[in-house]
């Protein structure tokens, strides 16, 4: 079976070692390829899984897809953790170490220029949910006349008006408050990314997303941005604010990188 190689990141040359027992994806440990100063860190993979043909399939399977992120990412949370990593996207694949050492030869400089500007920064994430609504008011199950008079139906259509009332009051506070601390972090952040906001479906996360942000933060600096965060959150009765972090920069990779789907 002939070894592809799978790239996950560029990075300049680190001393820390990953951990003993990290795998990536196919279940295969990370290495390190060097080349004019930079390092690729690949490892290999069936070609009968990530040729180009299979592994276009493979991406419209959620279940494959999902395994083969999270590895990707367990590799990206390694690497983090002892340098700045440039995250290359998911599913970047190359017959042979020629072929990774060519890619990084032709972007050589716009590798450098990004990791320059990556040196010692890591991304935050910080996401808003309105985390409670108005409880909706018991409707009949039929239509049909009020059951005790006239006066039902106006009390009906006014505990309507007063429940669309308060949920406009309710997204117009999140939006607020979202729109503030939005404001403020970015004041702290050295850059910051808006993303759109994330389907509970999707996500499976409780409640409705109105923020969903990314923040370029200095690793020295990050103790003090969590705690910045955690004192804007005191502040927002009924609404939840979610920090995770902190991560590869990944929304601040311009087209190298596309953040992994999966559940962090």
């Amino acid at each position: 079976m002939t070894a592809l190689r799978y790239v996950y990141a560029v990075c300049r040359p680190f001393r820390s070692a990953l951990q003993a027992q990290l795998t990536g994806v196919a279940g295969a440990p990370p290495k390190q390829l060097t080349h004019h100063g930079l390092v690729a860190v690949v490892s290999t993979v069936p070609e009968t899984d990530f040729a180009e043909a299979p592994l276009r399939a493979h991406l419209e399977d959620l279940d494959w897809l999902t395994v083969t992120a999270r590895a990707h990412q367990q590799v990206i949370d390694a690497l983090t953790a002892v340098t700045t990593p440039l995250p290359l996207r998911l599913g970047t694949v190359f017959r042979d170490d020629s072929g990774v050492r060519s890619m990084m030869e032709a972007r050589e400089e716009d590798f450098r220029r990004v990791l320059d500007r990556l040196q010692g920064r890591v991304e935050w994430g910080v996401k808003v949910y309105v985390e409670t609504e108005p409880t909706e008011a018991a409707e009949p199950s039929e239509p049909g006349p009020p059951e005790h008079g006239a006066g039902s139906g106006r009390d009906y259509l006014r505990r309507r008006r007063l429940q669309t009332r308060a949920h406009e009051d309710v997204w117009q506070r999140a939006a607020e408050f979202a729109g503030r601390l939005h404001e403020t972090l970015s004041a702290f952040a050295e850059d910051a990314r808006l993303h759109a906001p994330q389907s509970a479906t999707l996500s499976g996360a409780s409640g409705q997303n109105v923020l969903n942000a990314a923040y370029l933060v200095p690793r020295a600096d990050s103790e003090e941005f969590v705690e910045l965060v955690d004192r804007e959150k005191d502040d927002a009765p009924g609404i939840r604010v979610e920090l995770t972090g902190p991560w590869a920069a990944y929304s601040f990779t311009g087209e190298f990188a596309e953040e992994p789907e999966v559940e962090r």
